[in-house]
């Protein structure tokens, strides 16, 4: 038995997250069925964090367990044709420690969320980016952003549904900045509650175009109530980056 660990790329359209779910397709049932036709076993496929309905991964890091003596340039290989027509890829595979985990070795993990700033209709981004018309001022929402940065109780920016044992998360870094029409939000944490970043995107489009300030972000975020936020972002626009662990 090997452990193998995997970086996957992915469409989130078609899927109803990363996590395997009774009621639709998901990113992770994609890649268990192409192992076990490659390979013949029931496999369970870990996944760094669990992204949401429609979100998309740029470096999903993941791991499985296969007792097949196969080498991992042509597991790749295999898993990638047996995974189509789902628009997932696997970018990179290797052996790790048994010991290794994808989701609890991780000490970092990056998003990033992407917000197309402009009146015209998305057409070759349409499902990748959020559209919003009005004018979006990114330097007021960097600066905005700062306040959210650092340990702070995130209930705000927290699903109801979020199932993270505490709402206090230290936010590394939160950076938002425009190319052309493209205003780009950065965010990394050890890790993050349900809808947090889409929560916190939402509130600084609000701020950027004007409608609330940098204090009614604060007071937002002090109210420790989901009531409070302004917008939750689709998720369209965001993109699983990466995921960090020990050397």
């Amino acid at each position: 038995m090997q452990r193998f660990a995997f970086t996957v790329e992915f469409d989130g359209r078609p899927f109803m997250g990363w996590q395997r779910q009774a009621h639709g397709p998901s990113v992770q049932q994609a890649i268990e069925d192409a192992i076990q036709a490659v390979t013949g076993e029931m496999v369970v496929v870990h996944a760094a964090g669990r992204t949401d309905a429609g979100v998309h991964g740029r470096a999903m890091r993941a791991h499985a367990d296969i007792a097949k003596a196969i080498t991992p340039f042509r597991l790749m290989e295999a898993i990638n044709a047996k995974v189509r027509p789902h628009p997932v890829a696997i970018l990179a595979c290797e052996i790790v420690a048994d010991d290794w985990h994808a989701r609890f070795s991780c000490i970092g993990r990056a998003y990033e969320y992407r917000i197309i700033n402009r009146r015209a209709t998305l057409t070759l981004e349409r499902g990748f980016a959020w559209r919003v018309t009005q004018a979006l001022d990114a330097t007021a929402m960097h600066d905005a952003a700062q306040i959210l940065v650092g340990l702070h109780d995130f209930t705000t920016f927290r699903s109801a549904h979020c199932q993270s044992a505490s709402p206090v998360k230290t936010l590394d870094r939160l950076d938002v900045g425009r190319e052309g029409d493209a205003v780009i939000v950065s965010a990394a944490a050890r890790s993050f509650l349900h809808h947090q970043v889409r929560s916190m995107v939402g509130c600084l489009a609000l701020v950027g175009a004007g409608k609330w300030s940098a204090k009614d972000l604060a007071d937002a975020l002090a109210a420790k109530d989901r009531a409070a936020l302004g917008l939750n972002a689709p998720p369209d626009g965001l993109y699983f980056m990466s995921a960090r662990y020990p050397d």
